[in-house]
């Protein structure tokens, strides 16, 4: 399921303002909130008319300053595809500091396979646009919110090249790390009282003058964010348990099935303190982890590391490959298994195809499955093997289901 689909694809970028936003990063207590009109940028890959694909990518890399280019299968402004039927919606959202490009493989890949897919520029929280930490943990699940609202405007627009070829009734979301904290909100989980007051997260000041309150778990503003047309969420290591942002009551408001992926190394959003909690956490719906045996924080997620990224960067002090690659774990196999799981959770869940849900239904250590055929290819009955994978290719993974209470 990680091949391309049967689509040729186009790809548009598009500028969008979210109007009259809480200023964060100009936030003061005891003071009026201050209000910005939020620009936020997105990529957009589409089911196109293609004669030749490709197209490149020009793109910042970790340190925010050096800008390279990056090749893909999408052609640049192309003619979308004339459906009947129009194409879900999917919403990509990247870590901190990140930007559209970051979760590009699966963009392109998934809009291959039917879907149309929006892509953020956080604003303040890109490699060159970072600001204080306080603007992300306010804006993140706004961001995901408001590109919604923006594509489904857009899509009504007699003359727009979202018109007639996009469904947002039907939406999913990928978040990864703090795109992924941001995604646990959208689905409805809220942050706790406590974590509304604290004055630090551990790795930077929270938001400030209580901004961070319009999402508390079972607050009137929390309960107003939460949208429907959200179908299904991938969450891939997502952060902010372990800093008490979250707690058990908060998980408990989540209501969108949830597929997790992550790896048992991480030690940014620890594997245990966070992933494992976020997934036995939110008791009230369908959800499943995908564990990557010994990867870290960059399990799944980041695209390949480009190759200006391998020598050390003076200016960040590190190589800024330790932002994209992982130490255990080729990044392109992660991309593929990652892009497998997601087509068939977003075809099970968003367009309702329940032929996929035989790719879930798998022997939970992915080790531990057995490999048995005839000579003509048919399976044995103790045939067990990860459906989708090729024989010895199922290595160091783990698949665990809870059902909803």
């Amino acid at each position: 399921m990680a091949s391309y689909g049967s689509h040729t694809i186009g790809v548009r970028t598009i500028k969008v303002v979210n109007a009259k936003q809480v200023n964060v990063l100009k936030a003061q207590a005891g003071e009026d909130l201050p209000t910005y009109d939020r620009p936020l940028t997105l990529e957009v890959w589409y089911p196109a008319k293609v004669e030749t694909p490709g197209g490149d990518y020009r793109v910042f890399m970790r340190d925010g300053k050096t800008e390279v280019t990056i090749s893909g299968r999408a052609v640049r402004d192309a003619t979308p595809e004339t459906v009947m039927t129009k194409f879900p919606l999917i919403i990509l959202s990247h870590g901190f500091p990140g930007n559209r490009y970051l979760l590009a493989h699966l963009g392109e890949n998934l809009a291959s396979k039917g879907y149309v897919v929006a892509s953020i520029d956080h604003t303040d929280s890109t490699y060159n646009d970072r600001a204080a930490f306080g603007s992300t943990l306010v804006n993140r699940p706004l961001d995901q919110k408001f590109v919604l609202d923006e594509i489904t405007r857009l899509s009504e627009q007699p003359g727009n090249f979202l018109s007639g070829l996009v469904d947002p009734s039907q939406t999913g979301l990928i978040g990864y790390s703090m795109g992924a904290y941001g995604s646990m909100i959208t689905a409805g989980a809220g942050i706790s009282p406590s974590g509304v007051a604290l004055k630090s997260v551990g790795v930077a000041d929270n938001a400030p003058a209580r901004t961070l309150a319009i999402h508390q778990a079972r607050s009137e503003s929390h309960a107003k964010l939460f949208d429907p047309r959200f179908k299904a969420i991938i969450a891939i290591a997502p952060w902010g348990y372990q800093k008490g942002l979250f707690d058990a009551e908060g998980l408990m408001e989540a209501k969108v099935p949830i597929f997790f992926m992550g790896g048992s190394a991480d030690d940014v959003a620890d594997y245990n303190k966070d992933i494992r909690v976020f997934f036995e956490g939110v008791k009230k719906v369908d959800r499943y982890l995908l564990t990557f045996e010994h990867a870290n924080h960059n399990a799944a997620a980041p695209m390949p590391a480009p190759a200006e990224s391998w020598p050390v960067n003076a200016d960040l002090g590190f190589s800024p490959f330790d932002h994209y690659g992982d130490a255990v774990w080729d990044t392109v196999r992660m991309n593929n298994i990652a892009q497998h799981f997601a087509t068939v959770w977003f075809d099970l869940k968003v367009k309702g195809d329940q032929s996929r849900a035989a790719y879930l239904q798998l022997v939970e250590d992915s080790e531990k499955g057995v490999w048995a055929t005839n000579p003509d290819g048919t399976p044995k009955p103790e045939h067990n093997y990860w459906k989708g994978f090729r024989n010895r290719t199922a290595k160091a993974l783990k698949l665990e289901h809870r059902a909803a209470d």
